[in-house]
């Protein structure tokens, strides 16, 4: 009974890990949306919302650095309930119950094996907020800048004004591509 619980504990532990790993994903998703909506409502202080935002993403890292390191924490006293377990079943086997150790290996293998496949998901989710959150600023960068072109172009300019400005907008709009990628 005390090996399940100890089990129990290791798959938990696994768990925890994967949980923790996924707020920082949704905070850095979060950190995105409200740059953008900044930069929609004031176009001129976007570097500032920018330095906000990178400021927002490494506060986010240190946050799921502290959460990794508890979660690493409890992993390494659930590690040393099984290295317990380990001896405990050393000594069944010893006397005979080798069906138990049998299961006991098994049960290690599978959670081993989640929690592998808890890391592979983390990293997965960690990496699929970024590009969705990058390619949401880039699309509403790309909208603002149109639309600012757009805007230019309805007015009454006279020719010349109309060439430097559909000029300065592509040079803009070139800049912050480089910027983007």
């Amino acid at each position: 009974m005390n090996s399940l619980i100890s089990v129990d504990s290791v798959i938990a532990a696994g768990l925890a890990v994967g949980l923790a790993s996924i707020g920082p994903g949704v905070g850095q998703g979060i950190a995105a949306g409200q740059a953008v909506e900044g930069i929609a409502r004031q176009p001129e202080a976007e570097g500032k919302i920018q330095d906000n935002r990178k400021r927002k993403i490494l506060n986010t890292i240190r946050n799921s650095e502290e959460l990794q390191g508890g979660a690493i924490q409890r992993l390494e006293k659930a590690r040393a309930r099984l290295r317990k377990v380990e001896r405990e079943a050393d000594q069944f086997r010893v006397n005979g119950y080798s069906e138990i150790e049998r299961e006991k290996l098994n049960l290690i293998k599978s959670t081993y094996k989640t929690l592998e496949e808890l890391e592979n998901y983390k990293n997965e989710t960690i990496r699929f907020d970024h590009q969705r959150a990058v390619q949401q600023v880039r699309q509403q960068v790309f909208q603002q800048v149109l639309k600012g072109a757009r805007g230019t172009l309805n007015s009454s300019l006279n020719k010349e004004l109309h060439l430097r400005t559909i000029s300065e907008n592509i040079d803009t709009f070139e800049a912050m591509a480089e910027i983007t990628d």
